[in-house]
């Protein structure tokens, strides 16, 4: 009888030992299958009816998959599951494990929808692994290597060309924990193979540098140069010139925007500085514009009141003072002058499928010369970006400027211009774009030439025939029309390669 007591005494610690060793594995793999805990955790019929007498009443509590036991019975003082006499565990059913992630595990987790945050912020992370690292900044580089052929129709008869356009273009962008640089630029150099018609350089470079001042306020110091050659067909052109003008014009601003609850307030200075270069005549001699070299500066305020976090109405002030180098021009007239302009619109923001803003005001322009008219206005500025599908984005655009003249007794024009873009991805390596512009010119002097239209439409594909190399063909066609001479129109065909990094 003694060797049948210790015996039965000893396997009931095995039991307990592996009773013990299913609690802890159920633990720590955090009950993924409640199935297999039960099976584990369930005591034999023979074990529970032998146990019923040592123990009256058990509970079980899961919390965050940690298990915890705590036994009641005759002794209020045993909550240990190890004690002795405790030879009962109970059986987990479904409702105390906690529900299994179903990603658990998974190393392709599911693809996420398209406005989840979670899905942006890997697209987002994807791209700025692209390009060279440098320190906390990234570059991302392209090199362009064109081919075109344009061909010009006008009163004069019929000019094609056949040219080479390499081009360099990148943006720089830093990666700080708080404040932001973005500096972005191209450039265009063009050399012809035939035809005598001008070559049109261009170049273009902006750097916004985001101050987060505190959480309600943000800055931004802004700064850019651009560079491009006088159209043959603008009033101020030189008649006759082999090479017209280039025009150079530089640009820096600073403005603060800071919030007052609903009101957004944002004040601001810019300065514009435009340059000529000289035109040269067909013999080879050359003109002086500068004369029409120049100095623009001017304050701004804007206050707007946010509706809803996507709609924010506004109203917007800006007075400035337009200083030329010379006092006199060559014709004698002191062009210099103030200018005030005034506008009231709404910005717009619903995320990724449309954001912008448009704004009708008026603008004025006055002259220190009392024989120069004043220049005033009507004005529409304002961009929009949507995007109607995946992979379909449009960019609408209108601008207003007013232009000085250099014509004697004129004062100048104003310029407005309407610009459309489409770009769609047919496949997710190829992209097709569609572009379109109106410009018109208004003279408000009697005795001013009548105004211009001009209407240019572009049509063009992009292939990415590797992450480094792109393909690219577009062809283009503008008209301008004049009441006074003779209409003029352009076609330009253009293939090329861009490698990017």
């Amino acid at each position: 009888m003694v060797e049948n007591s210790e015996t039965g005494t000893a396997h009931d610690r095995c039991r307990r030992t592996r009773r013990l060793a299913g609690v802890l594995l159920a633990s720590v793999f955090g009950f993924a299958s409640p199935s297999l805990a039960q099976t584990v955790l369930q005591p034999p019929a023979s074990m529970a009816g032998s146990s019923a007498s040592s123990t009256t009443a058990q509970s079980t509590t899961a919390t965050a998959g940690t298990q915890a036991i705590t036994t009641t019975g005759a002794d209020a003082t045993a909550t240990d599951p190890l004690a002795t006499g405790s030879t009962a565990t109970p059986a987990l059913s479904d409702a105390n494990l906690a529900a299994p992630d179903d990603d658990f595990g998974r190393m392709n987790l599911r693809e996420t929808t398209l406005d989840d945050a979670t899905s942006q912020r890997i697209r987002r992370e994807a791209a700025e692994t692209d390009g060279v690292r440098l320190g906390t900044m990234v570059l991302r580089p392209s090199l362009i290597q064109r081919f075109g052929s344009e061909t010009t129709r006008d009163g004069e008869g019929k000019d094609t060309r056949n040219y080479m356009e390499t081009g360099l273009k990148g943006s720089l962008t830093s990666d700080w924990s708080r404040h932001e640089l973005t500096i972005g630029g191209e450039g265009y150099w063009q050399r012809n193979f035939s035809g005598d018609s001008a070559t049109k350089p261009s170049a273009n470079l902006n750097a916004d540098l985001r101050l987060d001042i505190s959480r309600d306020t943000i800055a931004h110091i802004t700064g850019g140069y651009s560079f491009s050659r006088e159209d043959t067909n603008d009033p101020n052109a030189i008649s006759g010139a082999a090479v017209q003008s280039g025009v150079h014009m530089y640009n820096g601003g600073l403005s603060v925007e800071h919030d007052f609850g609903k009101l957004r307030g944002t004040v601001g200075a810019d300065l514009e500085r435009w340059q000529y270069s000289d035109a040269e005549l067909s013999d080879g001699s050359k003109v002086s514009l500068s004369d029409r070299n120049r100095l623009s500066g001017s304050l701004r305020g804007r206050i707007g009141y946010e509706l809803s976090p996507a709609l924010t109405p506004f109203t917007e002030v800006s007075v400035g003072h337009v200083a030329y180098d010379d006092k006199e021009d060559s014709d004698g007239y002191r062009r210099s002058g103030d200018f005030y302009a005034a506008k009231a619109g709404i910005s717009a923001d619903f995320g990724e499928k449309l954001r912008g803003e448009i704004g009708l005001g008026y603008r004025q322009q006055q002259f220190d010369d009392n024989r120069l008219k004043e220049i005033g206005a009507m004005t529409i500025d304002g961009n929009v970006y949507w995007s109607p599908q995946q992979g379909t984005d449009v960019n609408l655009g209108l601008t207003t400027t007013i232009d000085p003249s250099t014509t004697a007794g004129l004062s100048g024009s104003v310029i407005y211009a309407l610009t459309a873009e489409v770009e769609h991805r047919l496949r997710s390596n190829l992209v097709a774009r569609l572009s379109g512009s109106s410009r018109w010119t208004e003279y408000q002097d009697d005795t001013a030439p009548p105004d211009t239209v001009t209407y240019a439409t572009g049509a063009g594909l992009t292939w990415n025939v590797n992450r480094y190399l792109d393909l690219t063909a577009d062809l283009s066609y503008e008209r301008t029309e004049y009441k006074s001479a003779a209409d003029s129109n352009v076609m330009r065909a253009m293939v090329g390669l861009t490698a990017k990094r």
